[in-house]
């Protein structure tokens, strides 16, 4: 369809204009930009948490498995498109790799891992705030990394701050909780949103918590809260609580999205094996070394989380507790030479279990230097030679009969999947990287020696190297490939193992952060983790939103160990990992407070115990422990306040799919058109391609930021892998954008041709043959809250005939050619009439609605205010039910002593209560002016500025 300058600057406005927070195309633009498919819960959630300009955050509580971090990218991607750049997300740590992933490739959003590393590195290099970076990005950083930077992110005036797995935070409301105290301290005052599927547990004060980390004036104080909502069985109790947190919550459930999406199950498949005399004799003396009441080559400030790793490394095969011996044993007699112990023993094993930095984080632990008496160095000598037999005993041992069992494993699996329709693809899961050399090893002389791809925190074997050198050569000129070696490698290993070549993956647990392998339905535990946090996102690579199979489980279990059968045991029944439905587990993980927590509970079991009675009463002990944290009975009250979804919401899912359907469409088209435009003379387009791909084969002049656009084939979002990816946040695009928008128009005459548009616009047809005016001009209201902007159509006929804004616009929409004659008049006094009455009639509409937000801010701080008035006149009625104790007993006294010392204890009380009283009055009338304070600030944030700007006037043709 033909364009002309006038219709390209009215495209540029629409795609680029900030739009009002009730707008159903609010998240149009970051719906074009993201390489997603979209289900409309998740475009729902994210517009309620824009739902008010006043809000201070949102808790998003949708179920699991149903794309809370897209709910979250969207909105991260609609702030990065108001060019609010200060955004933080904070995640567990074993998240932030998938967090970066998920923004970068599916939202395009440049992120920035902050950890300690380059946290120290940007230090160095003289930047004072390395949480505020030059190049503006998305900051992701763990929680323990927040709380240890806390002043840092404090003086970062954060435009939104994400909260993942936000019931970590859920007990902030004890003054004990320092980490959730230390985070609520410094993001007091910024908009947060708040991501978790169990807002609420197994006390109301944990939903009290997280809502006090997005506004603490939504709630009074702790006391008063408790007082109130002590009894939800009273239904005024209830629905008072529910109406208060309404505004707040968004929650979906799976079964009021079953029409969008669907689930796959798991398939649990246990493989058990007996390990032969010398691995079995090799367990018992590692572990009796590990158990030793003094051990020289783990000093204790690292005892706890060494020992951890080596039990690891032990489970995983001899190959790697064979080098970690020989390690320990080597450092051990340098640091007799040196006579010390300053050398970090991470450095001993931590290229093997490549996990230790990431768990020492989780573990807080400390490294202070031990140093060496004279004493002790006959003691490191013995302990030297029994590391260096123990190294030499698991070194002869070649054959593990864990290997063994992986090849019976991996033939059952790969049958299961063929019977489910799945491909033929497995992910295999170790903690070691020795292990996974020995992997490699054992699966190249099987019937599994093709198609085999490593997947480590390095990469760098021959094999991957190969890989991505072949990789790279293949999407040389495009957009895949980012300028990052180590993304690139991660990409290339994955599309490796997509591709029909791909059929194993052998990863450890850094390696595999962050990576989203739904293709694959096969997820082999090699080595099975404590931590069933960790488990479940090993197996939520595979099993996740758009998996398409039934997800096969491989576990194995060595028989003549009880504590890894009694381990399994609750994983399997009291977290129901291994065979639940989608992602079911993920609810019951957030009923304990952390998975290091109970790996620290079964560290601590195989470290102390040593005959079976103990092993077996111990796991009783922590199985009855775990009961009530995985049986709450909150759960039903979880229910009660947060799931309200009716059949009045489903049908409005429904509307939305198509709503969020459209908007992404018709913006696409709006881009698509208005670069054909500004294109035509410096790139080739393909006719009627529905990807809308063109060739770039020169840029025009224009002052694009670095780095300026690559020449060659683009294609607009949802494309082939090889084009330059085309999208509204494109350099290109946004120079293109910025050209047309800053065009000076005169006024001109544009014939628009409805023939040529492919469709049927209603409205139109009996403006056939009527020719007229048309004012275009962006109307703008500014508040300190936000910044709306509306596109005012001022049109009507010759004959005087006054078009609706909606028919004005999609005129503008049609094939137009620009005329050369000049034109006949000026334009009618008319035009600016209607435009007075088009603005008039926005500025009702903002009024109604910041009027309505109002209220609701009003109502919030009336209900806190109570609340705090609650507690004073708590404090009140103590001391009146004290006074009628005392002169009950004044009453009942038998004696004129007792009945004197009555006396003056009830006229002291009647002191205090006066005292009381008169506090009392003067604390509610501090109260009221905090009140009116907060009310005064809202009306504030709610004044605007108006401003109008002319774009063009033209007299228009419709034939």
């Amino acid at each position: 369809m033909t364009t002309t300058d006038y219709q390209a600057q009215y495209f540029a406005y629409e795609l680029t204009r900030r739009l009002p927070t009730e707008s159903e195309d609010k998240l149009a633009s970051a719906l074009v930009d993201a390489r997603v498919t979209l289900n409309p819960h998740q475009v729902e959630a994210a517009l309620f948490a824009f739902r008010s300009p006043l809000a201070k955050g949102a808790l998003l509580a949708d179920e699991v498995g149903l794309g809370k971090t897209i709910e979250a990218g969207l909105v991260l991607a609609q702030k990065w498109a108001e060019r609010k750049r200060r955004l933080l997300v904070v995640v567990p740590a074993n998240l932030r790799k998938q967090w970066y992933q998920e923004l970068t490739e599916k939202f395009f959003l440049p992120c920035l891992i902050l950890e300690t590393k380059p946290y120290r590195e940007a230090k160095m290099a003289g930047i004072t705030q390395p949480f505020a970076p030059a190049e503006p990005a998305v900051v992701i950083c763990s929680y323990q990394f927040v709380a240890g930077k806390a002043h840092d992110v404090e003086d970062v005036a954060w435009d939104l701050v994400v909260l993942d797995e936000a019931h970590r935070l859920r007990n902030v409301y004890k003054p004990q909780n320092v980490t959730a105290n230390t985070l609520k301290y410094a993001l007091r005052g910024r908009e947060k949103l708040l991501l978790t599927a169990t807002p609420l547990q197994n006390s109301l004060l944990e939903l009290y918590g997280l809502i006090s980390l997005i506004d603490e004036h939504t709630f009074g104080d702790l006391k008063s809260f408790r007082e109130q909502y002590a009894n939800l069985n009273q239904p005024q109790t209830f629905q008072n609580l529910k109406a208060r947190l309404q505004p707040l919550c968004f929650r979906t459930l799976r079964k009021d999205v079953a029409g969008f999406v669907s689930y796959t199950k798991r398939l649990p498949l246990l493989q058990r094996f007996e390990p032969e005399a010398d691995e079995h004799q090799l367990y018992k003396l590692v572990t009796e070394y590990l158990q030793r009441e003094n051990l020289q080559a783990l000093p204790p400030s690292q005892r706890t989380l060494t020992t951890l790793v080596l039990r690891k490394l032990l489970a995983s095969s001899t190959f790697a507790i064979a080098g970690a011996l020989q390690t320990i044993a080597e450092r051990l007699r340098g640091r007799l030479a040196r006579h010390d112990f300053t050398e970090a023993l991470a450095d001993a094993i931590g290229e093997d279990y490549e996990a230790f930095d990431e768990t020492a984080e989780e573990w807080q632990v400390q490294e202070p230097p031990v140093i060496m008496g004279e004493g002790e160095r006959q003691a490191v000598e013995t302990e030297i030679k029994d590391l260096t037999a123990l190294a030499d005993l698991a070194a002869s041992i070649q054959k593990n009969a864990k290997g063994t069992a992986l090849l019976v494993a991996l033939r059952e699996a790969f049958r299961r999947a063929r019977e489910n329709g799945a491909a033929e693809k497995a992910l295999v899961f170790t903690e070691s990287r020795k292990t996974q050399n020995y992997l490699l090893q054992l699966l190249g002389e099987s019937e599994f020696a093709e198609g085999i791809v490593l997947f480590n925190g390095t990469n760098n074997d021959p094999g991957s190297r190969q890989i991505y050198q072949q990789w790279k050569a293949r999407h040389q000129g495009t957009d895949r490939l980012t300028g990052s070696p180590t993304a690139d490698m991660r990409s290339a290993l994955v599309d490796y193992f997509r591709s029909e070549q791909g059929r194993i993956m052998i990863a450890t647990e850094a390696g595999a952060e962050g990576i989203n392998l739904q293709f694959c339905s096969l997820v082999v535990n090699y080595d099975l983790p404590w931590n069933p946090q960790r488990i479940e996102q090993r197996i939520g690579r595979c099993h996740r939103y758009g998996q398409k199979h039934d997800v096969v489980v491989v576990n194995f279990l060595n028989e003549k160990n009880a504590a890894d059968q009694r381990v399994y045991d609750l994983l399997q029944s009291k977290f129901e990992l291994f065979n639940s439905t989608f992602g079911s587990s993920d609810e019951i993980l957030g009923a304990i407070e952390s998975g290091v927590d109970f790996e620290r509970r079964i560290a601590a079991i195989y470290q102390t115990c040593r005959q079976p009675s103990e092993i077996e009463a111990a796991f009783d002990r922590l199985q009855e422990e775990l009961k009530y944290e995985l049986d709450s009975v909150m759960k039903h009250t979880q229910r009660q306040l947060l799931d309200h979804f009716d059949e009045e919401v489903r049908e409005k899912l429904r509307t939305r799919a198509t709503e969020a359907e459209y908007a992404r469409n018709r913006f696409e088209e709006l881009l698509l058109r208005l670069t054909r435009h500004e294109l035509r003379d410096y790139a080739d387009f393909v006719p009627d391609d529905p990807a809308g791909g063109f060739r770039l084969y020169q840029l025009p002049s224009l002052p694009f930021h670095e780095p300026r656009p690559p020449l060659g084939h683009y294609e607009m979002p949802r494309r082939s892998a090889e084009a330059h990816y085309y999208r509204l946040g494109h350099p290109l695009a946004l120079a293109l954008l910025k050209q047309a928008k800053d065009r000076q128009l005169p006024p001109a005459t544009i014939e628009f041709n409805y023939t040529g548009y492919n469709g049927r616009i209603s409205a139109l047809e009996p403006l056939r043959g009527q020719s007229g005016w048309l004012l275009l001009s962006c109307f703008t209201a500014a508040t300190p809250a936000q910044t709306e902007e509306y596109l005012l159509c001022a049109a009507r006929t010759d004959a005087g005939q006054v078009l609706d804004e909606d028919t004005a616009a999609r005129l503008l929409r049609l094939p137009g050619c620009l005329l050369s004659q000049p034109l006949p008049a000026n334009p009618p006094t008319e035009l600016a009439d209607i435009l007075v009455g088009l603005q008039a009639g926005v500025e009702a509409r903002i009024s109604a609605r910041n009027a309505r937000f109002f209220d609701e801010e009003a109502a919030k701080l009336e209900g806190w205010a109570d609340d705090q008035k609650l507690t004073l006149e708590r404090d009140l009625k103590d001391l009146d039910r004290q006074l009628k104790e005392v002169r009950r007993a004044a009453t009942s006294a038998l004696t004129l002593q007792a009945k004197l010392e009555s006396q003056k204890q009830q006229k002291a009380l009647e002191a205090t209560r006066s005292q009381k009283r008169r506090a009392l009055f003067e604390a509610q009338d501090e109260v009221d002016r905090r009140r009116d304070d907060l009310i005064s600030t809202v009306e504030t944030q709610l004044r605007q500025e108006l401003s109008t700007k002319e774009l063009f006037v033209i007299r228009w043709i419709l034939i």
